[in-house]
C-alpha cells in the first residue's frame, strides 16, 4: 500500500460521536500495529463547537478504555469531500447534509453510515447522546467500537498483512 487510508468520522456538533469513533478507530488499529496505513480525522457538519474538545463525558468514557481523546472540534469543508477515502457519518441526518455538498457520484459513494459496520442487525447509526445520560455515551462507545472492527474488517486490512 503506497498511500494511507483516509478516514472522516462525521456528527453533527463533533463534540460527541465522531471523536469517539475516530479514538476508538485509531485504538483499535494501534492495537493491531496498523497505524502506518491511516490517517484518521473526525468533524461536525456544524461549527457549533469549532476548536472545543469533545463532550467532557464523551472523553470520561474513553479514558476509562485508555483512549485519550485530544481532537479539537472542527466544521467539515469541502476539501474533506475529495481529500478522504471514507467519509463515515453517524445518521441519516448528517448523511443527508453532506451528501447535500456534492452531485459528484464518485464522492457520493465514499459517504457511508458508520452503523452499516456493526456486528448486529441494529439500525445503522450512532444515536446522539449530547441531551442523554452517561449510560447513551456508554453505549454509543460501545457501538462505535464494534462499528470500528466492523470497517477494518470490511477495508480487509488485516487480512492483506497476513
Amino acid at each position: 500500500m503506497k498511500e494511507k487510508i483516509k478516514v472522516l468520522f462525521i456528527c453533527l456538533g463533533n463534540i460527541c460521536r465522531s471523536p469517539a469513533a475516530e479514538g476508538a478507530f485509531l485504538n483499535l488499529v494501534k492495537q493491531k500495529n496498523l497505524t502506518h496505513l491511516f490517517e484518521i480525522d473526525s468533524c461536525g457538519t456544524s461549527g457549533y463547537h469549532d476548536g472545543d474538545l469533545a463532550d467532557p463525558r464523551t472523553r470520561k468514557i474513553a479514558e476509562k478504555r485508555g483512549i485519550h481523546l485530544t481532537h479539537r472540534s472542527r466544521k467539515l469543508n469541502k476539501k474533506d469531500l475529495t481529500y478522504f477515502d471514507y467519509l463515515l457519518v453517524m445518521d441519516e441526518n448528517n448523511l443527508d447534509d453532506v451528501r447535500s455538498l456534492t452531485n459528484d457520484i464518485n464522492i457520493q459513494g465514499k459517504i457511508i453510515l458508520f452503523g452499516k459496520f456493526r456486528s448486529d442487525s441494529g439500525a445503522p447509526i450512532v444515536p446522539d447522546p449530547y441531551y442523554k445520560n452517561e449510560i447513551a455515551f456508554e453505549m454509543v462507545q460501545n457501538l462505535v467500537e464494534d462499528c470500528s472492527s466492523g470497517f477494518l474488517n470490511f477495508l480487509g486490512v488485516d487480512e492483506c498483512l497476513k
